[in-house]
C-alpha cells in the first residue's frame, strides 16, 4: 500500500496525515539526544515517526505524543498499538497548550510548523500542519518549559529564520542552546535546517554541519550511518 512507509523494526501507515515522513523528522528522530531518558515527549506528532524511532532507540523509556489534528492523532495510536514498541508509546489528540502532566519529561522533541505570516494552504489539515500562529512559539516555548525535567533537553527542527526565534524565545525561560546542527541538501548549498538543543544548564556550544547528499541522489556515508538501524535501504 502506497500509504505504508516501512522501517526495520516497525511501519508507518500515513493515511489521514496532512505531512507524510519527511527527512526532516527522520533526522531529528535520529539525531535527538539524552543519556538515559525515562520520559519522552514528542510534541505534533503527526504520523508518530519520531515516537517511534525515540521507542525503539531508548527501549526504557516510556514515550508520550500529542497532536491536535483528530485524524493524524488515530493514525499516530494506531500505529503506536501495531508496533512492537506499543507498551512504550501513548498518544494525546489535543493541542500543546491545553496537554498538562503532573510528571517532567526527560526529553522533548518537535517537528512544529513553521510557516508564520505566509501564504496558507487551500487544504486545511496542510494549513494546520505547516503553519504556526502569532503565538505558537511562544505557546510551544512556555509548555516545554513547564514540562522539561531539572535536566532535560529539547530538541526541535526549524528552518533557520523560525529556529533562531525559537532559541530567543528560549533564553526568556531559562533553556541555553546547547547543540546546533545545521543541515544541508550538499556541500554546496547554504543551511536549510537547524537541528537544535536547548536545555537548562548553560553550556558550550557544540554546534556541526550535516550534509544529506554526496551527489545527485547519492546520499552521504553519515546520512546512511545515522540511519542504517532504521532504513530497509542501508
Amino acid at each position: 500500500m502506497k500509504n505504508i512507509f516501512r522501517f526495520k523494526q516497525f511501519e508507518v501507515d500515513q493515511i489521514d496525515c496532512a505531512m507524510k515522513i519527511n527527512t526532516d523528522g527522520v533526522l531529528l528522530g535520529a539525531m535527538a539526544q539524552h543519556e538515559n531518558p525515562k520520559r519522552i515527549l514528542d510534541i505534533g506528532t503527526g504520523t508518530g515517526v519520531i515516537a517511534l524511532m525515540l521507542a525503539q532507540r531508548f527501549p526504557e523509556a516510556q514515550v508520550h505524543a500529542v497532536e491536535i489534528d483528530e485524524q493524524a492523532s488515530a493514525t499516530a495510536g494506531k500505529n503506536f498499538h501495531n508496533s512492537v514498541f506499543r507498551r512504550q508509546l501513548s498518544v494525546n489528540n489535543v493541542a500543546i497548550a491545553q496537554y498538562n502532566n503532573p510528571e517532567k519529561f526527560d526529553l522533548v522533541v518537535s517537528n512544529p510548523p513553521f510557516f508564520v505570516n505566509d501564504y496558507k494552504n487551500a487544504e486545511p489539515k496542510k494549513e494546520m500542519a505547516r503553519h504556526a500562529s502569532h503565538t505558537f512559539f511562544k505557546e510551544l516555548i512556555e509548555k516545554v518549559n513547564e514540562l522539561l525535567s531539572e535536566n532535560g533537553c529539547f530538541w526541535f527542527v526549524l528552518p533557520v529564520k523560525q529556529s533562531e526565534e525559537l532559541v530567543q524565545r528560549g533564553k526568556e525561560y531559562g533553556l541555553f542552546l546547547q547543540k546546533l546542527i545545521k543541515l544541508h541538501s550538499d556541500e554546496t548549498k547554504p543551511e536549510f535546517r537547524r537541528i537544535v538543543c536547548l536545555g537548562r544548564e548553560k553550556t558550550d556550544l557544540v554546534e556541526e554541519d550535516f550534509m544529506i547528499y554526496e551527489s545527485e541522489k547519492k546520499y552521504t556515508k553519515a546520512y546512511e550511518v545515522l540511519l542504517k538501524d532504521f532504513f530497509l535501504a542501508y
